[in-house]
């Protein structure tokens, strides 16, 4: 099993930073190893866990302290316990919430952290463009169904001209606290689901909930050379958050449709271009495609099938950058068929005239065939 990773270390902060300097460590991490900007990659869930894991202990003073005293090792392993991570992973029949307790406070405690503010959720949209509008660009429009707050309510859930309450069952406090003899256990508040508040009288427009669903046109910038798989991330576009916590953010992940006779490798394109074996063997001007309109270039000569040419500056503009790519051609030389008499006299008669000094790689082929045999 590899070794854990310090915490500290997993955030990218160091261990004297303020609750401010990790809560904006981990909110810029997240949107960089957020596993769906990372599809392909397996270990992406792993290491978001592993984010997630240091933020939980890093961001609630209690564990942040009994970390840096105690590290990974567990100062309750003695007790029967195990020898595992004293701030998470127990569920052994409520022993989280004894972990817990032990560690936040006494027999004082807190309030549950589902009291204060809470991020709202990310979303995510698939939007599919043309190869065109990838490689130079383009403004998009659609439509995405999200939970924002009840305007009836404002988000609380009540009725107006009435107010949430202190829940009865907790009185408040978002926690129900059990003592058996030397222990108490701590849980979520069934009733109120650790909020400390319930609706007595409940908004009719949102039913208590505080939320509605509704439809929001988005509109976004594709910024040119965007690939296929790619995301764009738009802040604060996801669903409100609770108790005043900031929004999430809408995660548009990018299909771009295949081209009909390009392909894509990196900022190049690239482009099988069929050319007939008299202006392979002759040369001569062809009229090739771009997407920015047809160009004419110049076949040298004795041209051989799969001689790859460069057009300069003709591929995909780069990602934030004033650059482009190249266009790779890679010719193709075609043989005729159905060829009448005249052609295939005549095409006998060129034959008749020409010796292996006409053909390199004939010639070279002949040499070594006889070298074998000698």
């Amino acid at each position: 099993m590899a070794a854990k990773r310090d915490y500290y270390e997993v955030l990218g902060v160091s261990k004297n930073a303020t609750d401010d300097e990790i809560k904006r460590a981990y909110r810029k991490k997240a949107k960089e190893c957020h596993p769906d900007l990372h599809p392909d990659d397996k270990s992406a869930v792993e290491r978001f866990k592993e984010l997630n894991e240091a933020n939980e202990v890093l961001s609630d003073p209690d564990k942040r302290a009994r970390y840096d005293q105690f590290g990974f090792e567990d100062p309750m392993a003695g007790m029967g316990g195990g020898g595992g991570n004293p701030f998470g992973g127990f569920d052994f029949g409520g022993m989280g919430d004894i972990f817990d307790q032990l560690f936040n406070g006494g027999m004082g405690g807190r309030a549950s952290r589902n009291q204060g503010p809470v991020q709202g959720n990310d979303l995510r949209y698939e939007l599919k463009i043309t190869f065109e509008e990838a490689a130079k660009g383009c403004e998009k429009s659609f439509e995405i169904y999200r939970n924002e707050l009840c305007d009836t309510c404002k988000g609380n859930g009540a009725k107006p001209g009435t107010s949430p309450v202190n829940c009865p069952n907790c009185n408040g406090t978002g926690q129900i606290r059990q003592s058996g003899g030397w222990m108490t256990t701590v849980r979520t508040c069934p009733a109120c689901g650790g909020a400390g508040k319930v609706v007595r009288e409940k908004c009719i427009a949102c039913g208590g909930t505080g939320r509605m669903r509704r439809k929001r046109t988005v509109t976004v910038k594709v910024p040119a050379g965007i690939d296929n798989g790619q995301t764009i991330i738009m802040n604060g576009q996801g669903e409100p958050g609770l108790r005043g916590g900031p929004s999430g953010d809408l995660y548009i992940v990018v299909g771009v449709k295949p081209h009909k006779i390009f392909r894509r490798e990196g900022y190049n394109l690239l482009l099988d271009f069929p050319v007939s074996f008299v202006t392979a063997a002759l040369g001569g001007d062809v009229e090739v495609p771009t997407l920015s309109g047809p160009v004419k270039y110049r076949i040298p000569e004795g041209t051989q099938p799969g001689t790859e040419f460069r057009i300069k500056g003709a591929g995909i503009q780069m990602l934030r950058s004033s650059g482009k790519g190249d266009l790779i051609l890679k010719v193709r030389v075609e043989i005729p068929k159905r060829l009448n008499n005249k052609q295939k006299d005549l095409l006998r008669q060129f034959d008749e005239t020409t010796t292996d000094k006409e053909y390199d790689n004939r010639k070279s082929f002949m040499d070594r065939v006889k070298d074998l045999f000698q």
